[in-house]
């Protein structure tokens, strides 16, 4: 009896090792393209690029599936970042589909219930507010991703373009210093 215990004691051993030996040895890694691009990406998880959020829209362009063009809230800056990372030319937002100009949620204050829906449906936390309360929105934080726009129950959240003024504009293209290489 002792001898069948031991026996099989041994056994657990040698085949505990060889798999942790193997685990180690044949470690699959992640592709390391996809961790800088999904960095680059703006983490709304929003899906208005076509893919559920931003880790499979990242495995897509790593792997040549999707364009560079197509995150809304991650914008030009965005593209230009993706452009300049993987060494590819910059191409305008949203190739041949409709451009949708870059925008607020913004939360009618009298209609809003409180219930906060809105809250748990933004990614990047720009609606404060509590139970029962009115909400508002964070507008230098929020994405314009729509996430909020679904769960609202009494439709008090809309989607507001974001008027170029001096503080909002940005560069549409690369700004290069003109001074001297050295």
């Amino acid at each position: 009896m002792l001898s069948a215990l031991l026996v099989m004691a041994g056994i657990a051993i040698v085949l505990g090792a060889v798999l942790g030996y193997s685990a180690i040895k044949f470690r699959v890694e992640g592709n390391p393209l996809v961790d800088k691009i999904d960095a680059i990406l703006p983490q709304t998880q929003c899906g208005q690029c076509g893919y559920p959020g931003c880790r499979p829209y990242a495995a897509a362009i790593a792997s040549g599936e999707a364009d560079i063009n197509l995150c809304p809230p991650g914008g030009e800056e965005g593209i230009h970042k993706l452009a300049d990372l993987l060494g590819v030319e910059f191409k305008p937002f949203g190739g041949n589909t409709a451009i949708k100009p870059k925008s607020v949620a913004f939360i009618d204050e009298n209609v809003c219930i409180g219930c906060t829906l809105c809250i748990q449906a933004c990614p990047v936390d720009a609606i404060v507010g509590a139970a029962k309360q009115m909400h508002t929105i964070i507008a230098s934080e929020c994405t314009g991703c729509e996430l909020c726009v679904a769960p609202c129950p009494v439709d008090c959240i809309s989607m507001v373009p974001i008027r170029e003024k001096i503080t909002t504009w940005k560069w549409k293209y690369p700004v290069y210093s003109l001074a001297p290489a050295k």
